[in-house]
């Protein structure tokens, strides 16, 4: 039984209570003494009041900082445990009540938009209780205490084991204290050995040779955040989703109908399937068959959460992280050949110029005639052997293509390096991906259908996920003419900006390495797309109204266009016997806010395209590791006063060379026209330039590589010791600017950041079906 005494002259335990609950600093005794004007013996009665409402479970805490019970400090430190709709929860890193009571979610507000906190960060933040809640407002990130961390075992001189981390934002290594059996240079898991930082990591997987392919996606997956492990209760409600009833009773039945899935080879799950027939009117009737996820991923359930989360599928050359666990996405949802499956069908009637006049959307139940590889379906029509449905695919394509070309979307020929493994997961080559007419033929479906959706959501004024690229900014636009003039070339500003000015502007230049630049500059020039709510067009596609809703297996945009669908044109289907949630359309939360599980999306997706291309550079740099200080044939990708990236031309990979390499020569960074030219030389490295490089460094563990310049008699050019590249041009440095349009940073200070070609671009991963290749990943963005 608690003491029950008064303390005349002393606070009141709510006024105690309010006290810490608003002070902005932590409130120990002495912070509440001094706020109460508490002195002399009085002291000791405060103490004995603290000690009362600690054990009253009012509060909690040491003499030096005491926090309501349950509450949290007004500033403490934070770890991130989880990514939602695009907001950061996290919880105290040192919670550890007597009574087991499960620590506060508290929602991470950041001040800058985008500026996304990650999940395993560690912040020191300042926190407020907001309504039955908290909120935390980050004053600085914390170095990772070796928490998830995944590195290479290593010894130093002093026989003393590592954990040497490969993800180049961890710059310091942590002690192994337990080896779990690993050995030095075995690339492993870790988790903290103990409370502090000084007990070490202890090891708790074991994935092996850093080296080998198999680890260059386990890499991307840790240093990226990407969930790739199902929680339980998703993979159970999966399993009961995967029994869900399926008839032609409640769904229009297309079984009769011979629908083709055209995908890559390796392919591991099939999002969409088409049929086309001449309509005797010089016309086509077409159907767009896609898996009817959302008859089985429902709001609010387990799925729905993992979904959510995970935005969307990462493909790698030797795995898929999936968004949906694989007995949905690899089994019952997929449209595999001759299985009965549910199917979101969009009915298509396409003109004789390739218009779509009109168009419907049911739930069907189809039956695939055939699945065949995109090579497979275009050898049958080059030979003369194609039946007569793909014959009457090739035909209606040709009228979409018709109307394609009227539109006369961007076209940048932008080639994608793929990754072949053998039988052992090896690399066996890596090769630039040839794009056939079999791709044009799906992707020009897919693009019909994701069109008809949004036109068909809009014309029920219900909620949209459009898939936005938006119109070059003027800034951009301003940036590209200037880099025209250097070239001669003029781009004038007052003319309404479309694709085909890009177009026309490519098709003028003849030369091929003039080309490359231009078309590098074109694409420096574009937005990056994204998901929203509010529709800006498609710029890329010229298009007014796009959504994407052709791949719902692998992408959460797709799915919530679904559900949209099956709201608007009541195709909800009957109540399921299962403790599955009831509705298959939108939730309540996504259709009163679209904005933020698409600004969610967005990020998720910005995240695979990052963690897809690192990997993809680990492979390029593993493959070429063996050919160190061979000459290849490079172009200029980008330019900057520390030195130039170069990519091997059929092949890929960025690699870098150093300013403080090209000779004794200075060089100045001329920003406009994107080069370095030599003082007193005047010789020139600009962007699109081809030059024969020799292959110097390649590190399979970061992605990186580095190149060196040759003389004319094809050595390596010797090294001036890092002088300084000067800069002409807008300076976006310092406050201060350089002196006279001179500023270029030292050399050798700016290489140890040069990771990567900064500024790039990433590709402009927005059109058609967004299939992501091969399901092993490679194969064509769209």
């Amino acid at each position: 039984m608690h003491r029950k005494q008064t303390y005349k002259g002393l606070p009141s335990r709510e006024q105690i209570l309010e006290f810490i609950r608003n002070s902005a600093t932590p409130a120990g005794k002495r912070e509440i003494a001094k706020a109460f004007g508490v002195k002399g013996q009085e002291k000791i009665k405060l103490k004995s009041l603290l000690k009362d409402m600690a054990e009253e479970g009012l509060i909690d805490g040491k003499r030096s900082a005491y926090h309501r019970m349950g509450g949290i400090p007004k500033v403490t430190v934070l770890k991130v445990v989880e990514i939602e709709d695009g907001e950061a929860y996290a919880i105290p890193e040192a919670w550890q009540p007597d009574d087991g009571t499960l620590p506060p979610r508290i929602l991470i507000v950041e001040k800058k938009k985008g500026h996304t906190v990650r999940k395993g960060d560690r912040l020191l933040a300042r926190t407020e209780e907001a309504g039955n809640g908290y909120r935390a407002f980050p004053m600085k990130k914390l170095p990772p205490i070796g928490e998830g961390m995944m590195g290479v075992v290593a010894l130093d001189g002093a026989g003393k084991l590592w954990l040497a981390p490969v993800d180049k934002r961890v710059r310091q290594s942590s002690p192994i204290s337990d080896l779990g059996g690993a050995a030095e240079g075995q690339l492993v898991q870790a988790e903290p050995a103990g409370k502090s930082p000084r007990a070490g990591v202890k090891v708790i997987e074991i994935y092996g040779d850093p080296l080998a392919p198999k680890s260059f996606s386990l890499i991307a997956i840790s240093k990226h955040g990407i969930p790739n492990v199902f929680p339980q209760e998703t993979l159970d409600e999966a399993q009961v989703a995967a029994k869900l009833p399926l008839s032609a009773e409640h769904r229009e039945d297309l079984r009769h109908l011979p629908i083709v899935a055209i995908d890559p080879a390796d392919a591991r799950d099939h999002d969409d399937a088409i049929y086309a027939k001449p309509d005797g009117n010089g016309g086509f009737d077409a159907v767009v068959a896609i898996a009817d996820v959302s008859y089985y991923v429902r709001p609010g359930g387990d799925l729905d959460r993992e979904a959510r989360k995970r935005g969307n599928s990462v493909y790698f050359p030797d795995r898929v992280v999936p968004m949906l666990p694989e007995i949905l996405s690899a089994d019952v949802c997929s449209l595999g050949e001759g299985d009965d499956r549910a199917a979101m069908v969009c009915h298509l009637k396409v003109s004789p110029g390739g218009k779509i006049s009109d168009f419907r959307f049911t739930r069907a139940i189809v039956k695939i005639a055939e699945v065949m590889a995109y090579e497979d379906a275009q050898e049958r029509i080059d030979s003369g052997k194609a039946g007569d449905e793909l014959k009457n695919l090739w035909a209606c394509w040709k009228a979409l293509a018709s109307a394609r070309a009227d539109r006369d979307p961007l076209e940048l020929d932008l080639p994608e390096r793929r990754v072949v493994l053998d039988e052992q997961g090896k690399i066996a080559e890596i090769a630039v991906r040839e794009r056939l007419d079999a791709h044009r033929v799906v992707e020009d479906f897919m693009i019909s259908a994701n069109v008809a959706a949004a036109k068909a959501l809009e014309s029920k004024k219900a909620p949209v996920v459009y898939r936005v690229h938006e119109t070059p900014s003027r800034e951009k636009l301003i940036a590209l003419k200037e880099f025209l003039a250097t070239s001669g070339k003029s781009l004038a500003l007052g003319q309404v900006v479309t694709p085909s000015l890009f177009n026309r502007m490519l098709k003028d230049v003849t030369d091929e390495t003039e080309k490359a630049l231009v078309m590098e500059a074109v694409l420096r020039t574009q937005t990056q797309a994204y998901y929203g709510p509010a529709n800006a067009g498609h710029f890329g596609l010229a298009l007014g109204s796009y959504a994407h809703f052709t791949s719902p297996i692998r992408r959460y945009a797709d799915l919530l266009v679904h559900r949209a669908l099956v709201d608007s044109f009541g195709l909800e289907q009957p109540k399921p016997k299962t403790k599955l949630p009831t509705l298959s359309g939108l939730s309540d939360r996504d259709r009163d806010d679209l904005g933020t599980i698409s600004e969610a999306i967005s990020k998720t997706e910005r995240r695979a395209m990052e963690a897809e291309r690192d990997t993809i550079d680990r492979y390029v740099a593993a493959w070429l590791s063996g050919r160190v200080g061979e000459d290849f044939a490079t172009r200029i990708t980008g330019v900057q006063s520390f030195g130039f990236f170069a990519t091997i031309i059929g092949l890929g990979g960025d690699g870098l060379v150093p300013v403080s390499t090209l000779g004794s020569d200075y060089f100045r960074y001329e920003e406009t026209a994107q080069s370095l030219v030599g003082e007193r030389s005047g010789e020139t490295y600009k962007a699109g330039d081809r030059v024969k490089l020799r292959l110097a460094e390649a590190n399979p563990l970061t992605g990186a590589l580095k190149f060196a310049i040759l003389d004319s008699d094809g050595e390596p050019v010797e090294s001036r010791g890092g002088r300084p590249a000067e800069r002409r041009g807008p300076y976006k440095g310092g406050s201060k600017g350089p002196s006279k349009g001179k500023g270029g940073k030292h050399a050798r200070s700016k290489q140890r950041h040069a990771t990567g070609p900064r500024g790039r671009p990433g590709n402009i991963r927005h059109q058609g079906r967004g299939k992501g290749g091969p399901k092993k990943g490679g194969g064509k963005k769209k």
